[in-house]
């Protein structure tokens, strides 16, 4: 093919287009595929910058950079060139710890968090805002898609903790951004270049639509939806920050090549309370009540999680490894007891209290749960870690059990990271619970309660055309009740091809014309990633979807 002879003779790191190879990197953990026409893997940067050059020169062609591949939204999907970074760009700088408890660390994107992460606690550091999937990832998909995990509750989202990510942008030179103050931004605005057209269009747009932007910003605490430029300018600080734009763009505006990570101190003790809710109509207050006590995470799941979890139990004593099944098998009697029951809790909710000592942990968990001796609920402080282990193992395994005895189905993210202030959620939840009930799809609800992020992951057939119907009618339905409420459809998860399409609804047509005004400002060829946040509709979504 010209289009793979070409890439061959231009870069020195290998260029696939068999059929393995397009077919890998045809999906990811989304219920898209999207068939690619060539896959490369760039040795280094100066490849990476030949490959910007030729998509300049060669009308139709585009990048799409791809990690691990773990992204549940379409993100890393193409139909030209895919970019795979995890062979070669897959270094990281060593870890540097200050006197003060924090530090640093630069990593290129092809970076496993896995690896990322066993460097950083060999120096007692730890990146705080790892996701879920954090033995699978990628460092280049965390900082393009602005994820989150755990621990965002107290410690934030990735953007935080970016203190400057470098990139290659359509001149094909590699640039840093980093925070200014007013001094640095005068020098960038009078700058020539690209950097300087960047710089003048970006301050232009959140100047002049300050208002608009702070209005149009999802009413929670965390957000990975659309392009945030209402986060660039701080007006009280004086300081102007574009990675603030750039991470959780889903690598729309360029290709990142390194990113310097804030690092911080964590925690040696922890202790668990969990707490089991029957009545929504108590359920805000409830959440009120824990973040007063301040915990370090504050996760929740369903009562179909929780059944899953009894109803495959012996696989779930194999994922917590334990080597006399009997034993561990009694430390889930009071659940398995519940089950048959009838007794199983609408909601379990799970708050993680952290100190520096055993006596600071369980003085924090026993002086919360005394708190909501308030409430007619159901509480119980783990006693140990390997109690912790079991309620943190229903959290995170079961639906992937689920998936793993369902044949002929899948799991299917399309609604899976709403965000609503969790002050509102006893409100929401119901209504919610509403919608899914229209339809006969088996799903469980398991999140970050403590933000008001919620995972909702329905297993589908997989060959049912009906799905095509589906998808479409429960995000429309899903996506106005959590505008309504003025959430997000994303908080962690990212636009992709899943809710690029439900940009303009959710921000509004005013808002929706900056977003692509930024895209036209750092890429107006459309280079870097298409049909990611702009230009995607309804129709190319529901085309690509795998049945």
């Amino acid at each position: 093919m010209p289009l793979t002879d070409d890439l061959k003779n231009l870069i020195s790191g290998e260029v696939f287009d068999d059929e393995k190879s397009l077919a890998d990197a045809s999906h990811d953990y989304s219920l898209f595929s999207v068939k690619p026409k060539v896959v490369v893997t760039p040795k280094n940067r100066e490849d990476i910058k030949k490959l910007v050059g030729y998509v300049n020169t060669h009308k139709g062609t585009s990048l799409t950079v791809r990690a691990a591949g773990t992204d549940m939204s379409g993100g890393p999907l193409n139909e030209s060139i895919i970019v795979d970074v995890m062979k070669h760009l897959n270094h990281m700088e060593e870890v540097i710890a200050n006197p003060d408890g924090t530090g640093f660390a630069s990593t290129e994107p092809g970076v496993l968090y896995r690896d990322f992460e066993t460097a950083t606690l060999a120096k007692g550091l730890l990146f705080p805002s790892y996701p879920a999937s954090k033995r699978l990832c990628a460092m280049g998909g965390i900082v393009n898609n602005n994820s989150g995990g755990e621990k965002t509750l107290i410690y934030g989202k990735t953007e935080k903790y970016i203190e400057s990510i470098s990139m290659i942008l359509r001149d094909g030179e590699e640039h840093t951004f980093t925070t200014l103050d007013p001094q640095a931004l005068g020098l960038k605005l009078k700058a020539d270049g690209l950097e300087g057209d960047i710089y003048r269009g970006i301050h232009k747009i959140v100047t002049e639509n300050d208002e608009l932007l702070q209005e149009a910003k999802p009413k929670v605490s965390k957000n990975s939806s659309g392009y945030y430029l209402w986060n660039v300018w701080d007006k009280e600080a004086g300081t102007f920050d574009l990675t603030k734009l750039i991470v959780g763009a889903q690598g729309t505006f360029g290709i990142m090549t390194e990113a310097k990570i804030k690092l911080i101190k964590p925690k040696t003790h922890s202790a668990l309370l969990v707490i089991f809710i029957n009545d929504f109509n108590i359920l805000s207050d409830v959440i009120t009540a824990v973040l007063k006590h301040h915990p370090e995470s504050f996760e929740s799941y369903d009562d179909n999680t929780f059944n899953i979890a009894i109803k495959y139990l012996p696989s779930m004593l194999k994922i917590l490894g334990a080597s006399n099944l009997i034993s561990l098998g009694w430390r889930f009697l009071p659940e398995f007891w519940m089950a048959v029951t009838g007794g199983v809790p609408k909601l379990v909710l799970t708050a993680e209290f952290t100190g520096d000592s055993e006596e600071e942990i369980f003085a924090k968990a026993h002086a919360c749960e005394a708190d909501l001796k308030q409430f007619p609920i159901k509480t119980h402080v783990a006693k140990d870690d390997k109690e912790e282990d079991k309620y943190w193992t229903i959290r995170r395994e079961s639906f992937k059990l689920l998936t793993d005895h369902s044949k002929g189905k899948r799991t299917a993210p399309f609604i899976d990271d709403v965000v609503v202030a969790p002050e509102k959620l006893h409100d929401f939840l119901p209504r919610l619970n509403e919608i899914m009930s229209h339809y006969k799809l088996v799903f469980t609800i398991q999140g970050h309660i403590g933000n008001g992020n919620f995972h909702i992951i329905p297993l589908v057939d997989i060959g049912d055309e009906h799905i095509k119907t589906i998808v479409p009618e429960l995000e429309e339905k899903v996506f106005s009740l959590v505008k309504e409420f003025g959430g997000s459809m994303t908080g962690e998860h990212n636009d992709g091809l899943v809710r690029s399409p439900y940009l303009k609804k959710m921000f509004g047509d005013k808002v929706y014309m900056l977003f692509e005004e930024t895209k036209h400002i750092f890429d107006p060829d459309n280079i870097f990633n298409p049909s990611k946040k702009v230009g995607e509709t309804l129709t190319y979504e529901i085309d690509h979807l795998k049945v």
